[in-house]
């Protein structure tokens, strides 16, 4: 019978056992984001079919890892020992992660993985012919796949906050309702008055600017802002996106001829993704200390960049000589200042949406995945309620399935409940940079003198250094000394609009 000093001396031999096999788990995972990004970005258009063979080994190669029978051993070994907090951290975390795989069967696994591989090929195909009917079957696949999934997990509770708890595991769907309900109360106002308001702000952008040139400005951006090109690299892709490592953080972008705009905030908030990435700890690489804490955090550095910094008037103050560099477009800061937030209730597309409308956005395909799950709505419904939900919304109605209900990738990767932490990290955004302002003072005059140096390092070691050690209300608390709040957002929404359209 072992003895306490026996067990003392067993616990570091576990934990080191336990911490090898996590690092290979993730190291798997981290190689399939690579396939994954390859495939977005580089992959020949006939590369599919082995593409997803591929990404469903590594898959189930994952979820072997993860429901390991070792793992579960070392688990239990390891609660209620003497662990330092980070020790505590990493078991807690991958204690979440393995309760949840244990309940799902590989082979669900490895059919959702397929499935959704060979869904970017038929969305994609789908979208350019705006032909919803023929993605509506592998939709319809993908919707049952993800019950599934949710079933075994957990049978008795919701199935879509089960899938919600994929992408933001501790504020708990009953705040995300709350804050999406919050903002829809107090934004819908505040279209409606900038729609009755005869205000038309400036817009000195006219005719087409090639991709060359956007591709320099955006370049140029970067280098503005910071971004470690000896750990990262630029790419196009139909979805702009940002994936990878603290070694290697990759950001994508697209480009319209008619609007750089589109360009430029789209490569500003994959930045803001890439530098949560590149400052997480490199010591830490492998564990849930060297992972980012879920998606609404992420989704809060991403926002943070592109709207508290990219549509300031600091910013415009600073980086507009370099739009006259590269585009040819002189204009005063105000002009470039105006035209980045102005608001467009009738723009159709989530991605290219205003800092206001962009959370109608999200509050209709919440609503509607959410009543998908529920079985309370039919894939062949969506265009319908899709349409019904924007003219409600925001007073339009899309033309085409392409730009409507077709628009997005999520839902091809079994991405639901994903949508809510968009607004999520939008509020915690301006939580954030609050409280940064008053550790920091004004960050105006730094902003406007391309010096972010001060606002990086605030960020490294009040969000980025700590990885998944805090739970995200725990984060939240740590970083700005309160729990979550829409009450900075919604200040900050006002007294910036109300000013820009005099209502």
């Amino acid at each position: 019978m072992a003895t306490e000093a026996d067990a003392e001396t067993e616990t570091p031999d576990t934990y080191e056992r336990f911490e090898a096999h996590v690092e290979r788990m993730n190291y798997v995972g981290d190689a399939a984001g690579v396939l994954q990004w390859d495939q977005q970005v580089m992959m020949p258009d006939e590369g599919t079919p082995a593409r997803a063979k591929q990404t469903s080994a590594l898959s189930t190669l994952s979820h072997e890892l993860l429901t390991d029978d070792d793992l579960t051993e070392w688990l239990d070994e390891l609660e209620g020992t003497d662990l330092d907090a980070e020790q505590e951290a990493v078991v807690r975390e991958v204690r979440r992660q393995h309760d949840r795989a244990v309940k799902v069967p590989g082979d669900l696994v490895q059919r959702i993985s397929e499935t959704t591989s060979n869904a970017l090929p038929v969305w994609e195909q789908a979208k350019a012919d705006d032909d919803f009917d023929a993605f509506a079957d592998t939709l319809r696949e993908l919707v049952q796949l993800k019950r599934e999934y949710a079933e075994a997990i957990d049978p008795d509770r919701d199935p879509y906050e089960v899938l919600f708890e994929e992408y933001e595991p501790y504020l708990g769907l009953d705040t995300a309702e709350k804050a999406l309900e919050n903002l829809r109360e107090h934004l819908v106002p505040l279209i409606d008055d900038i729609k009755a308001s005869d205000v038309t702000l400036a817009d000195p952008f006219e005719g087409a600017y090639s991709e060359d040139t956007q591709e320099e400005l955006v370049r140029s951006a970067l280098d503005y802002l910071g971004y470690d090109w000896d750990r990262g690299r630029l790419d196009t892709a139909p979805h702009p996106f940002s994936s990878g490592t603290q070694f290697d953080a990759r950001v994508t972008t697209r480009f319209s001829p008619d609007d750089p705009l589109d360009a430029l905030s789209s490569t500003i908030h994959e930045f803001g993704h890439a530098t949560y990435t590149l400052g997480l700890p490199d010591e830490a690489y492998g564990t849930p200390l060297g992972e980012s804490r879920d998606l609404s955090v992420h989704e809060s550095q991403s926002r943070l960049w592109e709207n508290h910094v990219g549509r300031s008037l600091p910013f415009w103050e600073g980086f507009s000589p370099t739009v006259d560099e590269h585009l040819g477009v002189s204009a005063s800061p105000q002009a470039f200042y105006e035209a980045a937030n102005t608001v467009h209730p009738e723009n159709l597309i989530r991605v290219e949406a205003d800092e206001l409308t962009y959370h109608m956005h999200v509050v209709l395909r919440f609503e509607i995945e959410r009543d998908l799950i529920h079985g309370d709505i039919d894939v062949e419904e969506i265009p319908q309620v899709w349409n019904d939900k924007m003219d409600e919304y925001l007073g339009v109605r899309p033309d085409t399935d392409a730009d409507g209900c077709l628009q997005d990738i999520h839902w091809t990767h079994g991405s639901f409940g994903y949508f809510p932490t968009y607004s999520l990290g939008s509020v915690l955004a301006a939580q954030l940079f609050a409280t940064a302002e008053d550790d920091l003072g004004s960050l105006d005059d730094p902003i406007r003198e391309g010096e972010f140096d001060d606002l990086h390092e605030w960020l490294t070691d009040n969000i980025h250094s700590h990885g998944a050690r805090y739970r995200t209300d725990d984060l939240i608390r740590e970083a700005t000394g309160e729990s979550f709040t829409a009450d900075y957002f919604l200040d900050y929404a006002d007294e910036k609009y109300r000013n820009l359209y005099d209502c």
